[in-house]
């Protein structure tokens, strides 16, 4: 991380997950595609169901990069690294139907909820 800002209140600190568009994925045939997000989705839910991913879906729109992001996610275990070990055992982005990104997210503590997981407890 390039440094947390100096700022006079509390930090939360979130692992971004931002998902893209692999390499692989144009010259894949149709089923494997329609097989890899089901197992893409699948290791998603598993990994919220473990506590790992707070919350994750897709992102659709207008955006200045050739290969746009279309996922993006946020988790909560202290570690980049152990949540981009994570998300590169998924079987989509194995395959390079997705490629990923992670990074340390900042915000004011307190400033996010995840009600989805209170209902799960």
């Amino acid at each position: 991380m390039t440094g947390v800002p100096q700022v006079d209140f509390a930090l939360d600190t979130y692992e971004c997950i931002v998902l893209y568009p692999g390499a692989a994925g144009r010259a894949l045939p149709a089923e494997t595609v329609q097989r890899l997000q089901a197992e893409h989705l699948a290791h998603m839910q598993a990994l919220q169901r473990r506590g790992i991913i707070l919350i994750a879906g897709s992102v659709d729109g207008p955006a200045r990069e050739p290969d746009p992001p279309i996922g993006f996610g946020l988790a909560r275990t202290g570690s980049v690294d152990d949540v981009r070990s994570v998300m590169e055992a998924d079987p989509a982005i194995q395959a390079g139907l997705y490629r990923v990104d992670v990074m340390t997210f900042l915000c004011p503590a307190g400033s996010l909820e995840f009600p989805l997981l209170k209902t799960q407890s």
